[in-house]
């Protein structure tokens, strides 16, 4: 059928969200990208190892959207929302973790997280949670607002904060250990402790946390 000029359909060109990936695990990284590649509505445009490297790309060519894990090898992805914020990427990040909620949701919010999803959810919350981040929209699981105030280190028993101040005073363990009167093993293993409940890698990580509330914490 020949249709007259003025009454020809338009062949309209849509362009899909793009969408990056960042996770540690090979394996969650291809999974994740073929869950949203077979949904149809998105396009993965990269995938990345390491918090570094993703956040290189995305000042460089920012996706519309990007999944981050919260554990990276070389960053938290707290410190993947802080640099994304300091280069002004557009990009819009969503947390997937395995971590409880609880744990990483506060930092994730107050870092400017444009989204939340646990890895026991369903593929379906993760391809809907990129379609309402996409949209311009916020998409957290249900969040208490009471506790969302309370510093991370609320957590932390009086002897851990006593430790956590001497790191940022930038004593060694053997310091810490003759300063407390208890053996230096025993400092390892309350620091341990100390970053299991911080969801932190090592002392440095640390004391970025403890120097960004400070007014929570006491001092040795």
């Amino acid at each position: 059928m020949i249709w007259p000029l003025a009454l020809q359909p338009l062949c309209v060109m849509t362009t899909r969200p793009t969408i990056a990936i960042a996770d540690k695990n090979p394996v969650v990284r291809s999974g994740l990208a073929d869950i949203i590649a077979r949904d149809g509505r998105f396009d993965v445009v990269g995938t990345y190892a390491s918090g570094t490297s993703f956040v290189e790309a995305m000042a460089a060519h920012p996706a519309d959207a990007g999944i981050i894990g919260w554990s990276l090898p070389d960053m938290t992805g707290g410190e993947v929302l802080k640099a994304i914020k300091g280069k002004h990427c557009r990009t819009a990040l969503i947390v997937y973790t395995g971590e409880p909620p609880a744990k990483v949701l506060n930092q994730a919010v107050k870092g400017g997280a444009r989204g939340f999803i646990s890895k026991s959810d369903e593929p379906v919350v993760l391809v809907e949670t990129i379609s309402a981040v996409t949209r311009g929209r916020l998409c957290f699981p249900y969040i208490d607002l009471e506790n969302l105030g309370k510093s991370p280190l609320d957590v932390l028993t009086t002897r851990e904060r006593e430790l956590l101040a001497a790191l940022a005073n930038g004593w060694s363990n053997l310091q810490i250990a003759a300063r407390i009167g208890i053996s230096e093993n025993t400092v390892k293993y309350h620091l341990k402790n100390l970053y299991d409940k911080l969801d932190v890698n090592n002392r440095a990580m640390a004391v970025a946390l403890y120097m960004s509330h400070q007014g929570t914490a006491d001092a040795p």
